[in-house]
């Protein structure tokens, strides 16, 4: 029995460090943000906070349980701690469900609507590992509803002015895995998976994420600020080399980070948006 909780929070803790040191929860601080930027309590912030960071430990084991048998032949991950996982499955069946009934309980108990989240956000992680990851025309869209309804941790489920700061991190999140499917196009083609990268290519797939960005930049500008949608059209205009994929992915997270780091400061301090979302609320106050 000591084995098992010894094994299982050896886990939890690889977990944890593996996707820190890759900057793998970047979602965490989105949903913080965005209780911080709505102006809830900070009990509720803190809370909040803390129930996104078990539900991103849930998925992310999750990932690592469904994936260890790819990444045991895989040079890119962490050898030990992927076959102390394979090693100890049980342990880790069992943390997945000692992890999913604690945010079941939490959203019971203190917001039901963090069970959008839960189901949605640990859904599709777990059908993108199983399946849409090698899925292409998949692989994009799954983690666009992954990029959108994990921040929901961070917002009461019926304020309009969180959702379409969550929808924002939607669409980047597009941009995102487009440029990510790009980068790993000919190494998944060597290994016989298909994703829109290996499919389209690599000049296709950068039109794609091309064409994101011009959706990332327009909604920006029409629902939430005019100086949003400025701001998040300079990743179109970040130069592109096939050499360094890499390099030009990590330039547009910093050009769609201060983007959201603007909209953030504009919700707190107007608690508003300036677009059509500012025009929803001045007709629903009105009528």
């Amino acid at each position: 029995m000591i084995e098992h909780v010894a094994a299982t929070f050896k886990i939890l803790v690889g977990v944890v460090a593996y996707r820190l040191r890759k900057l793998e929860m970047a979602n965490l601080a989105a949903a913080a943000s965005i209780a911080l930027a709505l102006h809830l309590p900070l009990l509720e912030v803190v809370w909040r906070t803390a129930f996104a960071f078990v539900l991103n430990v849930l998925v992310y084991l999750n990932n690592d349980y469904v994936d260890v048998g790819m990444d045991l032949n895989s040079t890119g991950k962490d050898a030990e701690k992927t076959r102390f996982l394979a090693d100890h499955l049980g342990a880790a069946i069992g943390a997945q469900l000692v992890l999913v009934a604690i945010c079941v309980a939490a959203a019971f108990a203190v917001d039901i609507g963090l069970l959008l989240p839960l189901i949605t956000g640990g859904g599709i992680c777990w059908w993108y590992s199983a399946k849409l990851k090698r899925t292409p025309f998949m692989d994009v869209p799954a983690m666009m509803i992954w990029g959108l309804a994990m921040p929901l941790c961070g917002l009461p489920w019926w304020s309009l002015l969180g959702w379409c700061m969550a929808i924002q991190l939607g669409l980047f999140s597009g941009v995102f895995e487009s440029i990510q499917v790009m980068r790993d196009a000919d190494e998944d083609a060597l290994e016989g998976v298909r994703t829109t990268g290996v499919v389209l290519g690599k000049a296709r797939t950068l039109v794609l994420a091309r064409g994101l960005m011009i959706v990332c930049s327009v909604y920006g500008a029409l629902v939430l600020h005019p100086v949003a949608g400025a701001l998040s059209a300079v990743a179109l205009i970040i130069p592109f080399s096939e050499q360094h994929i890499a390099r030009y992915w990590t330039q547009v997270k910093l050009a769609y980070g201060v983007t959201w780091l603007f909209v953030c400061a504009w919700v707190f301090l107007k608690s508003q948006g300036s677009g059509v979302i500012y025009t929803i609320d001045i007709a629903r106050r009105v009528f």
